[in-house]
């Protein structure tokens, strides 16, 4: 994953199944499964996680696809998808983005959904940058 500081290890792959099963348990929402239809094929994950911003905790749009799957609109349509029912399930009022600061791709998806610049921030010691979408 070209835009993450390193692999995740045994025991960090851990982690962050049991933070994904706190989120789902404490907000009733996280990571879905990305699907092709033509064949049922995994091409990564999307959803809706609670993320900090400073000190701010928001609802956050990621995503990760699979090398072979990107630049052909595949995150742009689960991350819209997630956008609405953020907005219409949810009732959330705003959602977010959050890439470091050189995931250009990322930020043209979040951008490609409606989101607007938010703000900048650092992040275990990269610079991260923000973009938000306001429920209309």
């Amino acid at each position: 994953m070209k835009y993450y500081p390193k692999v995740f290890d045994e025991e960090k792959v851990e982690k962050w199944i049991q933070w994904n099963i706190e989120n789902y348990s404490k907000y009733n929402h996280g990571l879905w499964a990305v699907i092709l239809k033509e064949g049922e094929v995994f091409l990564g994950d999307c959803g809706i996680t609670m993320q900090r911003i400073e000190d701010e905790v928001v609802p956050e749009i990621g995503f990760h696809i699979i090398k072979n799957y990107c630049n052909k609109g595949y995150a742009t349509e689960a991350a819209l998808a997630c956008k609405e029912y953020a907005f219409e399930i949810l009732n959330y009022s705003r959602v977010f983005s959050i890439t470091s600061e050189r995931n250009i791709p990322s930020q043209k998806v979040a951008e490609k959904i409606g989101m607007k610049f938010y703000k900048y921030f650092d992040s275990h010691g990269e610079k991260h940058v923000s973009k938000l979408a306001i429920k209309e």
